[in-house]
């Protein structure tokens, strides 16, 4: 067989292979680089059982970034692998199943390939040993690794991620952080969709919580469901809050979560004290400062008159968090665009956020948002009704089913249905065609 011929051979088993290069993640640069500032987010707390997950996507990040990469790369995944046999208390398994076949893939792109057919046979040999207890299914626990990391992506990608975290549980339910995180997952889906998360759905929260109780993100989730369902959980929220500060700082701590029981209590303060005594009990956690930067623009917003000095003190602190998430940041570069627009004078320098970032050449889910959040600056702030139904119909003609285009489906209708606007002809003649 010639080198081609081996060559070809080698990439056809690779491509068979269940791991980060073949589940058709998004491979975008910017994608890439926002999720690698979420990840670090997350935190790498010992306790968590998705460590090993998270330094496998975080390899798969790394490499994909670029060649200069390869070697931050094979730290994460030997990491990984570290971690995972630590989570099962064993030195192998089908855990690793993914993670070797990262490493087969990565050694291929090197040109190594003799190190990539050797991690194919050890898929192999991991599979004949550990052969999943469906034949017509994957393995439960590629099955549930493959449903973390869709999570962490688009919209579809979530919803594939429920299947696959369905499909691991029926083979192997007896993985309690399985069944929490596809509840998790579930509920991140469907937060605008209450016809999601119904009684069973709240019947399976408390389960789901009854047997996972240290986990505080599932509380927290559960709690804020509660609330929004017109339950008194004051005293609920305030030992929950306590006991969150007294973790590891994560994005999965639970406290944003928090943050928005108080919001939607319209208790702004409260969220901002406990926003400012996290970070002052950790001043160098980022996340903290993005948590705090969010709680003082609902209170800001909530202020019919706020001072110049209150202004200047919330956009001093977007101006940090977007230094410090200099990937992930159009949500806060809108957000100070939002309160530079609080200022009497302000309104030139939010304008000029906006077009900055309609330059950008972002992902057709990121212009959405940015479309529904332009049209609203042009209606309240701008007066510009015009513009505005401009922009809610260049947000709804993306065709991505999300909160932003019903959002701007909405306030079409309502435009429409008041009957004064000289376009309600045109806007409704659109949405007819939706």
């Amino acid at each position: 067989m010639s080198a081609a011929q081996s060559e070809t051979t080698l990439e056809a088993k690779l491509k068979k292979l269940q791991c980060h290069f073949t589940w058709d993640l998004d491979g975008n640069q910017s994608i890439l680089l926002g999720e690698r500032e979420m990840l670090e987010d997350i935190g790498t707390d010992e306790g968590n059982c998705w460590l090993g997950h998270i330094y496998n996507l975080q390899g798969y990040i790394h490499f994909q970034l670029g060649t200069n990469e390869a070697n931050e790369a094979r730290s994460f995944f030997s990491m990984a692998a570290e971690a995972l046999n630590r989570t099962r208390d064993a030195d192998r398994g089908p855990w690793l199943l993914v993670n070797y076949g990262n490493l087969a893939w990565l050694h291929y792109r090197q040109g190594e390939e003799t190190e990539s057919q050797a991690y194919l046979s050890k898929v192999a040999a991991l599979k004949e040993e550990f052969p999943s207890p469906s034949q017509d299914e994957l393995h439960p626990e590629i099955c549930a690794e493959k449903a973390w990391t869709l999570l962490k992506f688009s919209r579809e990608h979530k919803v594939l991620a429920g299947e696959y975290f369905q499909k691991a549980i029926g083979m192997q339910p007896d993985m309690v952080e399985w069944q929490t995180s596809h509840l998790i997952g579930w509920a991140s889906l469907h937060k605008h969709d209450k016809n999601q998360l119904g009684a069973d759905f709240m019947e399976r929260m408390q389960n789901a919580k009854e047997q996972d109780p240290d986990n505080l993100y599932l509380a927290a989730v559960y709690l804020r469901r509660r609330a929004s369902r017109g339950e008194d959980v004051n005293d609920e929220v305030s030992e929950l809050a306590t006991r969150i500060l007294g973790n590891p700082v994560s994005s999965y701590s639970g406290i944003k979560v928090m943050l928005r029981i108080y919001r939607s209590d319209d208790s702004f303060d409260k969220a901002t004290a406990l926003a400012e005594e996290a970070l002052q009990n950790h001043p160098d956690k980022r996340y903290l400062k993005r948590c705090l930067a969010l709680c003082y623009r609902w209170k800001i917003n909530s202020m019919d008159h706020p001072t110049p000095q209150m202004i200047d003190k919330v956009i001093s602190l977007h101006k940090q968090v977007i230094t410090l998430y200099p990937h992930s940041s159009l949500v806060k570069r809108m957000d100070l665009a939002s309160v530079y627009a609080q200022s009497p004078h302000g309104l030139g320098e939010a304008e000029a956020i906006y077009q900055e970032l309609f330059e950008r050449d972002l992902q057709p889910a990121d212009k959405q948002v940015l479309y529904n959040s332009y049209a609203k600056f042009l209606y309240f702030k701008r007066q510009d009704q015009n513009g505005s139904v401009d922009y809610h119909m260049k947000a709804v003609e993306i065709p991505i089913e999300s909160f932003y285009r019903q959002n701007s489906i909405k306030a079409l209708e309502k435009i429409r249905d008041k009957g004064k606007n000289h376009r309600c002809r045109e806007i409704e003649q659109f949405l007819d065609r939706l």
